[in-house]
């Protein structure tokens, strides 16, 4: 570490010596002039200085550039309000001329030969006290000033990544950073977005999904009921054709030889009621008509526009109008069984020609006699 030059030594006029420079010009102690006022008012301890121009051999104490190493890395200004550097260099230059001042007045009182006061080394000094290295560099311009300010802000806030990426300066640095945080705030949204996404897309799936297996459950269900439903539309078949034929065994047709002529509910003038009411079986005259199903004769005998009928009620209560007979072979109230004859096709009544015209009546209502002799199991 360099050492500072040493103080000048403060110049030892004895008490009534010789003064140079006074206004009265040169003469022993106690002439008047400047030099007298100068030692009438020094204080006490200061006697034997008299104020005179330093001599040509004393140098003033002023560190340059030359003289002090310059100042090494960089100190951050902590301001507090305004002045602080100005305070800063103040307390520095008192302290200095206290220093001196001190050694002087040691000289002065003890009578000894003046002490050389070493100072500690500036370039310490600077770098133990903030902003002070810009005062002793010995630039007078304000580069020292702008070239500090700039140190301080261009290692503020740097940190070590910072200073292997090359980003030392403050701004860039501060710039740096807000550039990271901006893409880490956008890779965070995309983050976010991309995971809304494929929540999205999973919800999609998962709803797609559970509305296929609703669908195939759907389906399923719907084939499941399909196939019952034959199912039982088979076994009610299987039902109705075994009654039929159980039926038929216990119905048969009214005649054997026939042709059907007109059927139920065709319309002309020939008919009273203008439509047909019955089925018109065709045959020879005096062809053998058969009771269709057990049960009672409760009519037998002429019937008007009907010519000899027979009526025939079933246990059921339905009955069976045989019409246009020829001949009649049973009587009211007899009990007759399925295949009786009760009597002859003929041409009676109103007719044009040799037919049985077959009625079917439930409540006192004609219905259609081709689907009632089927629903029994035969085919007219």
């Amino acid at each position: 570490m360099a050492s500072s030059r040493p103080a000048p030594e403060a110049l030892y006029i004895p008490h009534g010596g010789l003064i140079e420079g006074a206004d009265g010009g040169e003469g022993p102690g106690g002439h008047t002039g400047h030099a007298d006022r100068a030692e009438a008012s020094a204080p006490a301890g200061y006697a034997g200085y008299a104020a005179q121009e330093p001599p040509a051999s004393w140098e003033e104490w002023n560190p340059t550039a030359e003289t002090v190493r310059p100042v090494r890395g960089k100190h951050r200004i902590h301001k507090k309000g305004g002045g602080g550097l100005a305070r800063s260099s103040t307390v520095l230059g008192v302290g200095v001329i206290a220093a001196v001042g001190a050694g002087g007045i040691a000289t002065a009182q003890g009578g000894k030969p003046p002490v050389s006061i070493a100072l500690p080394d500036l370039a310490s000094v600077a770098d133990s006290l903030p902003g002070v290295g810009a005062l002793v560099d010995g630039d007078d311009t304000a580069a020292p000033a702008t070239a500090a300010a700039a140190a301080v802000l261009s290692s503020a806030g740097v940190t070590g990544a910072d200073a292997e990426r090359g980003t030392t300066d403050a701004g860039e640095a501060l710039r740096a950073r807000i550039l990271q945080q901006a893409e880490n705030q956008h890779r965070q949204a995309d983050d976010a977005q991309r995971r809304q996404a494929q929540d999205a897309a999973v919800a999609r799936a998962a709803a797609t999904a559970t509305a296929q297996q609703g669908k195939a459950a759907a389906e399923a269900k719907a084939k499941a009921a399909e196939e019952k439903r034959k199912k039982a539309e088979a076994a009610r078949k299987k039902r109705e054709a075994e009654r039929l034929a159980k039926l038929a065994k216990s119905f048969t047709l009214p005649v054997s030889s026939y042709v059907l002529t007109s059927h139920f509910g065709d319309s002309g003038s020939m008919w009273s009621s203008g439509s047909h009411t019955g089925l018109d079986f065709a045959g020879a005259s005096g062809t053998p008509l058969k009771a269709v199903h057990s049960g009672t004769i409760t009519e037998a005998g002429w019937a008007r526009a009907y010519g000899y009928r027979t009526v025939l009620k079933l246990d059921d209560g339905t009955e069976i109008w045989y019409c246009h007979q020829s001949s009649l072979s049973v009587s009211v109230g007899q009990k007759v069984s399925t295949g009786d004859v009760i009597g002859r096709m003929g041409g009676t009544g109103n007719v044009t020609g040799v037919h049985l015209h077959l009625e079917v009546r439930t409540g006192g209502a004609a219905i259609d006699p081709l689907s009632w002799l089927r629903g029994k199991g035969l085919t007219p």
